[in-house]
């Protein structure tokens, strides 16, 4: 079996523990934060994602970039000169155009590397959701899965991966234009939170709209209630922006209704971290196809 390397970005949102546990290349994405550029690397060497929360409190904006042509070109090219065949794993073509750059490259590295495997799959997800594919892929590989078995996993299983998630801020669902300034200032003052998924296209889809933290963060279990299948049998993941209490009530409220043993929590990235803002808390588990997911 030809040897092969899984390759990721950053949006999601793996910490370096996970990464060096899975034996994954994370391509860091770009960013800046008021007048400063940075990258997202998995272990934060440039800027934690602690301090970009609190700049980002503190009134500083965000702009993200996709990963460059130049970029996957070298980056797939390091392991292709190797000897080894590459699987890129990414971020939601729904949300970026960085999957689009991905398919393009693989295409034309086929093209030079006739004998080599370059396959791009699009996660249509994000966050943790993204690195929940990747992290199941790196599973398979350890356990002797070839690439075309792991590409194809992926591929028919991306759709019954779940990503509920609810925001603390509405000002950031405002800059990137999903609600209006009215529905923003309405909905501060009433203590609204939304709560989102996506769908099989991998867009984000607001499902419902609830007073108070504690409800947002109950409605995400409920919804798992509703759509998963054997969750007691799954590892659970949970990503959040600077906001582990309200990971952890999540976890526990999982725990207690599904008798879940294992979760992992993460901390969404910067570049993830600019389009929601601090307080998000997200929740991703496999269950019915997610359509399923839209229906109240």
């Amino acid at each position: 079996m030809e040897e092969y390397q899984i390759i990721t970005d950053s949006t999601s949102d793996l910490t370096q523990e996970m990464v060096d546990e899975l034996g994954v290349e994370v391509i860091p994405m770009s960013f800046t934060l008021g007048q400063d550029s940075y990258y997202d690397y998995p272990d934060e060497r440039e800027l934690s994602s602690h301090d970009f929360y609190s700049r980002i409190a503190a009134g500083e904006t965000s702009t993200t970039n996709q990963i460059t042509l130049t970029v996957f070109t070298e980056t797939f090219e390091k392991y292709l000169q190797a000897g080894k065949d590459v699987l890129y794993i990414g971020f939601s073509s729904g949300l970026s155009g960085t999957y689009n750059n991905s398919v393009l490259v693989a295409r034309e590295l086929s093209e030079k590397y006739p004998s080599r495997k370059i396959y791009a799959v699009d996660t249509l997800g994000a966050s943790l959701g993204e690195g929940v594919l990747v992290w199941y892929a790196a599973q398979m590989q350890r356990k002797g899965s070839s690439i075309d078995e792991v590409k194809n996993w992926v591929e028919e299983n991306r759709n019954r991966l779940h990503h509920w998630f609810t925001v603390d801020d509405l000002n950031h669902l405002k800059r990137g234009g999903r609600i209006s300034g009215t529905a923003t200032m309405v909905g501060t003052m009433l203590g609204i939170k939304p709560v989102m998924h996506f769908d099989d296209e991998g867009h984000i889809v607001l499902i419902d709209k609830v007073r108070g933290r504690k409800q947002s963060l109950d409605t995400l279990v409920k919804h798992m209630e509703l759509t998963s299948e054997n969750p007691k049998e799954q590892t659970i993941f949970i990503s959040h922006s600077d906001s582990l209490e309200g990971a952890e009530y999540v976890r526990d409220q999982v725990a207690q209704k599904f008798g879940v043993k294992e979760f992992r929590i993460a901390p969404i990235g910067p570049v993830i971290g600019a389009h929601t803002g601090t307080g998000t808390v997200a929740l991703f588990y496999f269950g019915k196809d997610r359509e399923a997911g839209l229906k109240k």
